[in-house]
């Protein structure tokens, strides 16, 4: 099976990886191309750089080319035009396979392909289609989530499903930690999926369109953390938000963010089990000397082990507060 595989963040890397091991070991996988997005700067004067897919697609080829063994064409089109089109034709490929690309297929587009295509999605589809399906999940606090391959569609993520795994959340992920756990179960479960394709004896399931659901882009604002929410809103927002674009409050008026934290305790009584007297949200109160520091928030304490000013390294609170000898008793912004 000749196979287009698209996609740009490192989440989509060990498919791509998985793909290439299967070609190598059985030859019934080809990959013929691996289609990314264009190169970009990391900074305003820093270098061109490829995305994560696009760096792991040049290993990939001086691999095959050391085993004396055929390499696949990488594209980085801006957009998927005829042009792009007609590359993808001359590579006679039969499915495309998708994993975080980053644009909207078309029906031109897709009718390259005459298997079709399949897309590796982290949820537990139709919950959370879109951009941001493991923040949302860590957002919202559910108690599972998962991953789902399923066919490409024109409509976002709307396709049948052909496989699903769970996972049981404890409360203390962050999307990287997810996306590490959905990076690696969407390539194990990627290949026998092409195998039942090529076999026929894959079933798939349409989506149940009542129950889907929807997630919006992040964008950097939105790390911004209002004091006011819980402290479980708030912790789930700081877990959510890591790496990027993360929890941002001011101190002093400086930007000061809030990397690692938990809520202390049932928030309906962990104010009054420290302080008589609950102060304003916000509010730095004092330190737990197992925990961490301790700050109001508008229902429960938020406990912080781990934060950075905009300008300086990350620091454990210990080592924050030997530099901030005012940070106690301040009101953050």
């Amino acid at each position: 099976m000749r196979i287009v595989f698209a996609g740009s963040p490192e989440i989509a890397v060990p498919s791509l990886e998985a793909l290439i091991a299967e070609q190598i070991a059985s030859g019934e996988i080809k990959v013929v191309g691996v289609l990314t997005n264009p190169d970009s700067r990391k900074g305003r004067k820093g270098p061109l750089e490829p995305t994560e897919v696009g760096a792991a697609a040049t290993r990939l080829q001086d691999m095959l080319r050391e085993k004396s063994l055929q390499s696949f064409l990488i594209l980085k089109p801006e957009k998927l035009d005829a042009s792009v089109r007609d590359q993808i034709a001359n590579l006679k490929p039969d499915i495309l396979v998708s994993f975080a690309y980053g644009k909207i297929f078309g029906p031109k587009f897709l009718s390259l392909f005459p298997k079709g295509g399949i897309n590796i999605h982290p949820s537990l589809l139709p919950k959370y289609r879109g951009a941001t399906p493991i923040p949302a999940a860590i957002l919202n606090r559910d108690r599972e989530t998962g991953i789902t391959i399923q066919t490409l569609a024109l409509q976002m993520d709307s396709g049948d499903i052909l496989i699903q795994d769970h996972i049981e959340l404890s409360g203390r992920e962050t999307t990287e930690s997810l996306s590490r756990w959905a990076a690696q179960r969407g390539a194990e479960l990627l290949p026998p999926v092409l195998r039942g394709i090529a076999e026929g004896t894959i079933q798939s399931t349409p989506q149940d369109e009542a129950k889907a659901t929807y997630c919006s882009i992040i964008s950097k604002e939105d790390g911004w953390i209002s004091w006011s929410a819980s402290a479980l809103e708030i912790d789930a927002k700081i877990r959510a938000y890591t790496p990027w674009p993360l929890c941002a409050t001011k101190h002093a008026g400086q930007v000061l963010y809030i990397l690692e934290a938990f809520p202390l305790c049932n928030p309906d009584t962990c104010t009054t089990r420290f302080f008589s007297k609950q102060e304003p949200p916000g509010t730095v109160l004092g330190i737990d000397k197992k925990a961490g520091i301790l700050i109001q928030t508008g229902k429960g304490l938020l406990v912080v082990q781990r934060l950075q000013y905009a300008t300086k390294k990350a620091l454990d609170w210990v080592n924050f507060l030997n530099g901030a000898k005012q940070f106690i008793g301040s009101k953050l912004e």
